[in-house]
This record gives structure tokens, sequence and C-alpha cells, in this order.
């Protein structure tokens, strides 16, 4: 679950760096968009690249799923007797909502990859001008496609607060004050991460980007 985490947190980064790019302009962002096809060329024909990544990715997904399936079915198992009385756990929200999050996170990038990848869900799907197909996708009267990605993206970040937390316990640490800043190091990540997915689409929505 660890390695599959770090693969899809490192292409989150990335493509979030690859999102920002659109405040440089449409030219310099559609320039940028078809690069990413031709990657690897002539080695490798048009487009295989980003094949190549959308499958290793999926099978990340896949992976990551399945071992958050197999730990919960491990933790059931560990407690095959319910307790007569169960007192309130008092875990953080980002904990508790662990599950349903990765769930809201699945359906999104579903969505996503129609809207914005295919385009079969955007209002122009033209492959030849990216930069138009985000601007069309978060205008103003479609609002509710942004309220959507806002969501998402919160889920995302109580997920990557969760995770990167639990990853520095799980590498070893356990003194309190090393707790102290792995929650403040997950918590910033999270943030810088959300903020950086969230200020494109509102960045359409309020006109800065047109």
């Amino acid at each position: 679950m660890a390695v599959t985490g770090i693969l899809l947190v490192l292409f989150l980064v990335a493509h979030m760096l690859g999102n920002l790019k659109i405040f440089t302009g449409e030219t310099a962002f559609d320039h940028y968009a078809h690069w990413l096809r031709e990657i690897g060329t002539p080695l490798l024909p048009s487009t295989w690249f980003l094949w190549i990544q959308r499958t290793a990715l999926l099978a990340a997904v896949l992976a990551h799923i399945g071992a958050a399936t197999v730990l919960a079915v491990r933790a059931r198992a560990a407690r095959p007797v319910k307790y007569a009385h169960r007192k309130k756990v008092n875990g953080s929200y980002a904990a508790r909502t662990m599950r349903w999050g990765g769930v809201i996170i699945l359906l999104f990038v579903i969505y996503h990859i129609l809207d914005l990848t295919t385009g079969h869900l955007n209002p122009q799907g033209d492959p030849g001008n990216p930069y138009g197909n985000v601007v069309a996708d978060f205008a103003p009267e479609r609002w509710y496609v942004t309220l959507f990605y806002t969501l998402a993206v919160v889920a995302l970040g109580f997920h990557l607060r969760h995770g990167a937390f639990s990853a520095f316990r799980s590498l070893g640490q356990q003194t309190p004050a090393g707790e102290r800043r792995a929650r403040a190091a997950a918590l910033g990540f999270a943030v810088v991460l959300c903020a950086g997915y969230l200020v494109v689409p509102f960045a359409v929505l309020t006109g800065l980007v047109a």
C-alpha cells in the first residue's frame, strides 16, 4: 500500500505542476499538453508514453484499493467478536473517512478522465485545444463541475494527510516531538497540493483565466 501510495503521490505532484502552467498562457499550456503526447518519440509512437503511464497508474490504483481491502479484512479478522460495549475512538476526521474519501476520489478520477482526457463529458472536447477545454469545463455556468472538483480535491487532501502521517509512523516515527512534526508535515503537504489543484478551476470561475 505504501509503494502504490508513493507512486500515486508523485503523479499527483507532477500533474499539479503541469496544471499550473495554464497561468503561463494558452500557447504555452497547449504546447506543454502536446509535448506530453510526444514524450518518447521517435522510440515510441505518439501518445504511447501517455498510455503506458495511464496503464501503470491504473495498476497502482487497483493495487492500492486491493491493499486497503486486505488490511480492512485483516483488521476485522483480528477481532472476530464484537465488543459488548465499545467506547468511541478519538480518531481524526481524515482517519474515520479514509475509505469513503477513497470512493469519492475514485469516482472523480473516472469522471475526470472522461472529461479532460477523452473529452466525452467536456463541453468543448477538442484534443487540439487543451487550454480551451479547461476554460470551457470550469466556466461560471458550470459551477457544479467546480463544486464537484472541489469536494473531490478536499477528500483527496484528507486522504493524503492521513496517508502521509501513517507513512511516517510506518517508517518508525514514534516519539511525541516527531509525531507533531509528522502531523505538521502531512497537513502542510495536503494543503499545498489541494491549493495547487483548486487554484486552476477557481481562476477560470472568477475570470482570471479565460
